[in-house]
Formats: C-alpha cells, structure tokens, sequence
C-alpha cells in the first residue's frame, strides 16, 4: 500500500495561503484573469509575463495538487489534454506506445486517430494480463489501474520497473484513485496523469486536469507542450478545483465508505449477477489492490441481466444522476455499452456519492425492484 498525502501534509493543504503571506493578504488565492503582466525590462523565470505561459491561479492549484503528488504538477484543461501533453511529450515518429485495451476509450480513440497518424505505433492489452509478453521496444507505456469500466488491476510497481529496465517509460492514469487512493509516483511511475474533473473537483461543474513527474527534464518537455500548444487552464476553474482540494480528502472518504458497505449487499442481491470492486475478496486482484492502494475506490461495477434492466434501474433510481463521467459528491450511474466498453449489455458503472449511506441504499434497493 501506497502511502499517500500523510497527515501532515493533509493538514498543510488547509493552511497554504498563509505561508508567505503578508499582513492583509487574503488566504485564498484571487482569480487572476489577465494575459497581459507588467514586464519592464527583461523577464524573470517564475513571474507571469503572457496568460499562455503562466498565471498566479494556476500556480496556486499546482502547489496543492504538487503537495498531494509528492512531486511537481502541471494543470491542463482537460483530463484528456493532460494525457495528449503527457504522450507527446514523450513521443516521435516510429516510436511503439502501449495502450490498456479495456482502459478510458478516449486514450485509444486519440492513439488511432492522430498519433498513428504521425507515425506512432499502437498496441494494446487487457489490464489484468498487461506485463504479460514484457515491455521491450515500448517507448511509452500508459498504465489505468484499476481499468475504467472493468474496475480490473494490474502491479504499478512491477510493470513500471519491467518498462524502466526495458528503457522506456511509464504513464499511469489515475483518475479513478485520487492522491488519496493511490499515489503510481511512490511506485515508481515516471509520470501521473489525472482527470480532475472528477473526485479532485468534484462537484461536477469543472474540467481540468494534471500531470505530474518527479523527471525535471520529463516535467519540462510537458511544460513546453502545454506553453507551444496554448493547452492552458482558466483561471476561474483553477481557482474552483483550489477551492474543491482542501475538502477532498473528506469526500473521497465518505465515498469509498459507502462503497465498500454498497458492494457487498449488491453481490448478495437477487438481481444482481455479478459485482466488480477491488474491496471484495471475490474480485480477482483483491490481494493486489490491498498492497498498492489506500483506498478501494468509489466506483463499482455491476451486471443485471439485460441493458433494458440496467437503464430501468437507473431511471427508478432517485438518487442516481443518469450522466456519463464520475466522481461528483451525488451518486451516478451509466450503461457502459453504450460508448462502445468491451462490457455485457446490463454492465452498470455506479459512481458512489457522499449521500447518508441510510438514504442510499434503500434507495438503490428499491430501484433493483
């Protein structure tokens, strides 16, 4: 198990506008909206002078999101722009980039439709087995786990050294854990990926999302790519996800709380043919997930038997929002099949809120019928 932010630096999160600060200064940072900074003279590395290269907003985010990494990071607009900056800065023409093949679709979508395009070559692998046939040639290696939709694990540790000692690098996304979770850097990622659209905002009202490396070099050619390409955060949504950061450690809690009491009682219910959750000693990697993740997550997947008992459930259910996307402090719900997962038709991905687990059981019970 990962250790993750401790309680320290938990701790230090809350306090971070007052370090440096000046009497009447305000603890949280302003929303800087501004392309244009006083620049007499010659610039000085670290000081905005062009809203493309920096902005005081954006930094303030990437301290907090830096302190929960344990490492640097960079803010992108997006959870997918992070992942582009992420592979083209680490790719070139000729250059082979594995892929997991039951991973966030988006990720393959953009490696078939552009990079193959430039003349990267693709290869994908399902997460459960993806160190099997090793990593020789690779030049990137893009890690998901656990998968989204499956829910399946695969060791950071191990393929992250197999692909290090193969010379090349790895990539983890880890959307779906949260620093909280997880932390692949502590592993022996080279570079993380996320999407804080989801738990890190959390109120579903933001996209942003970062990378982070403790690979100065790496780090800077992913810096140069978000500069050249004009890949930048607002300042407005980087002042939100500032704001959403200092409670997420409480909410990612009380999410994967109620999670691990949820996933039981849907495997021992009648209509439910099979749950996928790390926490349950049913799921496959169990003992693996218990050694590399603080957290079970808050995500469960799970088969009723048809798509038309999959989308009632959620329909009936009044505490499950019908929306693509994870995360949010309400509890979500989708038919994967429909984005074309690798899923059976009733596969449901439930993303657990922070609803009293008394309301929302009984409610997704009674959906269940």
């Amino acid at each position: 198990m990962t250790d993750g932010p401790d309680a320290l630096e938990t701790a230090r999160l809350l306090h971070m506008g007052e370090e440096g600060a000046a009497k009447g200064d305000p603890l949280a940072p302003p929303i800087v909206a501004s392309s244009m900074f006083h620049l007499p003279g010659d610039p000085e590395p670290g000081l905005p002078f062009y809203g493309r290269e920096a902005n005081p907003t954006w930094q303030a985010a990437e301290a907090a999101l830096s302190l929960l990494e344990g490492a640097p990071a960079l803010l992108f607009p997006s959870g997918m722009a992070a992942i582009t900056a992420a592979l083209m800065a680490t790719l070139k023409a000729g250059d082979r980039l594995l892929l997991p093949s039951d991973g966030y679709y988006a990720g393959r979508v953009l490696a078939r439709d552009f990079l193959e395009g430039f003349g990267v070559r693709v290869e994908t692998r399902p997460t459960a087995a993806f160190a099997e046939g090793g990593f020789e040639g690779f030049r990137a290696v893009l890690i998901e786990t656990p998968s989204n939709p499956g829910l399946d694990i695969c060791d950071i540790s191990a393929v992250s050294k197999a692909v290090r000692a193969a010379g090349g690098l790895s990539i983890v996304d880890n959307t779906t854990m949260t620093p909280f979770g997880q932390r692949p850097l502590d592993l022996g990622a080279d570079l993380v990926v996320a999407s804080d659209t989801k738990a890190p905002g959390g109120h579903s009202d933001i996209l942003l999302g970062h990378v982070a490396s403790r690979d100065e070099a790496l780090l800077a050619r992913v810096r140069d790519w978000r500069t050249r390409s004009g890949s930048i955060p607002g300042p407005f949504e980087a002042w939100l996800l500032h704001r959403s950061l200092q409670t997420l450690e409480l909410r990612l809690a009380r999410m994967c709380d109620n999670a691990e009491a949820l996933a039981p009682r849907l495997a021992a219910h009648p209509k439910v043919r099979e749950v996928r959750f790390p926490g349950l000693d049913s799921h496959p990697a169990h003992g693996l997930a218990r050694r590399q993740m603080r957290r079970f997550g808050f995500l469960i997947g799970f088969t009723l038997e048809s798509r038309a008992a999959a989308e009632a459930f959620i329909e009936r259910c009044p505490l499950l929002a019908a929306a693509t996307s994870f995360g949010g402090t309400h509890s979500s719900a989708e038919c994967r099949l429909r984005w074309g997962d690798d899923v059976a038709p009733g596969y449901v991905r439930l993303s657990v809120g922070t609803e009293p687990l008394e309301a929302l059981w009984p409610a997704l019970e009674a959906a269940l019928g």
